[in-house]
C-alpha cells in the first residue's frame, strides 16, 4: 500500500436532514414568518424597500445561552429603529486559514471530541429558538453537505472571501432559498465576487445532499438576490466612498446590482473590535451623501473583545473567535446609523 496515502480511522453515519427536521420541526406560523423576512431582505437587496440591512452578531456562536441572551436584546432594539433591518448572525461554521475550532456545528463541546451529530442538533436548535423570537437568521454557507439541515430557517447567506472563488460554493449558493452577500477577495479585488454573483444567478445542474441525505443531481433556476459585500483586504480597508463607488460602477457595467453592503468587521476595522463604531459613522454620512449602500455587516457580541477558547463557559457573553463590538457600543452605532437611514430618506424625498 502507498506510504503516503491517508488512512481513515472511522466513521459515523449522520442523521439525515430529514429526520433532524422531524426532531426539530418549524412550525407553519415559524415557517411563514421566514418567507416574509426572506422576502423583505431581498427588497431591501433590490432597492424597493428604503430600510438598511444589518447583519449584526457574534462571529461565531459557541453558546446557546449567551447567544439568546443577546438575541432578545436585539429583537428589542429592532422594536425602536424601524428604519433599520435587524438580521441575527447565528455562524455556527468557522472557516479557518490553516488549523483551529470549525465551529459550533462541528466540535459543539470545544473539546476536540467533534460530535457533529450533537452540534447538528444543537445549531438547528438554537436557529429554531433565535428564529422564533421574531429575527431573521443568517449564517456563512461554508460545507455544502451541512447546508440542507439549516436551509428551512436561513434568511440571509454569506459566502466568504476564501469560498467565493469556489466552483461548488458558486453552486450551492444557486440554489440556497436566501439572499446572498459575496464577500471580495482576501486581496480585496471584488473580481472574483463579480464572477461568483453572475454564476450563482444563472440556471444550472448542481450535485447536493438531498433531504434524505442522498447525493443527488438537481437543476436550479439561480439565485437572483446576490450581492457584493466589501471586507478590506491585505492592503487595508474598502469601505471609504472611492472604493464603494469604484465597486459600484463595476457591479453595474457587468449588469449586476450596484447595490453594495459593507462588512465593518475584518480588514476594514484592522481586526480591532471597537473600530467597527468608527466604519459605521463613515456608512451613515456616505448613506446621506446618497451613495448606493443596502447594507451593513458588524460582529458584535455581549462583552467586548475575545477570549481564548475553552470547552468552559469563559467569560460570559464574549467571543472565542475573532473580537466582537460589545452590546452598548453596538446599540449607539445602531441607534446613530438609523438616524443617518432616516435623514438621507428625507434628503431623498425633499430633492
Amino acid at each position: 500500500m502507498n506510504s503516503m496515502m491517508q488512512q481513515t480511522t472511522g466513521e459515523q453515519l449522520l442523521s439525515s436532514p430529514a429526520s433532524l427536521r422531524q426532531l426539530l420541526p418549524v412550525s407553519p406560523a415559524l415557517q411563514q414568518q421566514i418567507s416574509q423576512q426572506r422576502q423583505a431582505i431581498r427588497q431591501v437587496v433590490s432597492g424597493q424597500n428604503q430600510r438598511l440591512l444589518v447583519v449584526v452578531g457574534p462571529c461565531s456562536v459557541h453558546d446557546s445561552r449567551s447567544t439568546l441572551d443577546y438575541a432578545r436584546r436585539l429583537q428589542q432594539l429592532q422594536q425602536r429603529l424601524p428604519e433599520l433591518l435587524l438580521v441575527m448572525r447565528v455562524y455556527i461554521e468557522k472557516p479557518r486559514t490553516c488549523l483551529g475550532w470549525k465551529g459550533l456545528v462541528n466540535d459543539p463541546l470545544r473539546d476536540g471530541s467533534q460530535q457533529l451529530d450533537l452540534g447538528l442538533e444543537v445549531s438547528r436548535r438554537l436557529m429554531l429558538d433565535v428564529a422564533a423570537l421574531g429575527l431573521p437568521v443568517a449564517t456563512e454557507a461554508l460545507n455544502p453537505h451541512l447546508a440542507p439541515y439549516f436551509d428551512d430557517l436561513v434568511s440571509w447567506y454569506a459566502l466568504g472571501a476564501r469560498t467565493t472563488e469556489s466552483q461548488t460554493h458558486r453552486e450551492m449558493a444557486a440554489c440556497l432559498p436566501g439572499a446572498l452577500g459575496f464577500k471580495n477577495g482576501t486581496d480585496g479585488g471584488i473580481d472574483v465576487a463579480v464572477n461568483a454573483i453572475k454564476a450563482s444567478s444563472q440556471p444550472q445542474f448542481m450535485t447536493r445532499i438531498n433531504d434524505q441525505g442522498r447525493l443527488v443531481q438537481q437543476q436550479v433556476s439561480g439565485n437572483p438576490f446576490g450581492h457584493l459585500v466589501l471586507r478590506g483586504g491585505h492592503d487595508g480597508p474598502n469601505y471609504q466612498s472611492e472604493h464603494l463607488l469604484a465597486a459600484s460602477q463595476a457591479l453595474q457595467l457587468a449588469g449586476l446590482n450596484p447595490r453594495v453592503m459593507i462588512d465593518a468587521s475584518h480588514a476594514n476595522c484592522g481586526k480591532v473590535a471597537e473600530r467597527q463604531a468608527e466604519v459605521l459613522t463613515d456608512i451613515g454620512q456616505q448613506l446621506q451623501q446618497g451613495h448606493p449602500i443596502l447594507g451593513v455587516m458588524l460582529e458584535s457580541f455581549l462583552v467586548t473583545g475575545q477570549q481564548s477558547l475553552t470547552a468552559d463557559e469563559g467569560v460570559y457573553g464574549q467571543s472565542m473567535t475573532d473580537p466582537c463590538l460589545g452590546w452598548e457600543a453596538t446599540a449607539e452605532s445602531l441607534q446613530q446609523l438609523a438616524v443617518a437611514v432616516r435623514m438621507a430618506a428625507q434628503k431623498t424625498e425633499t430633492a
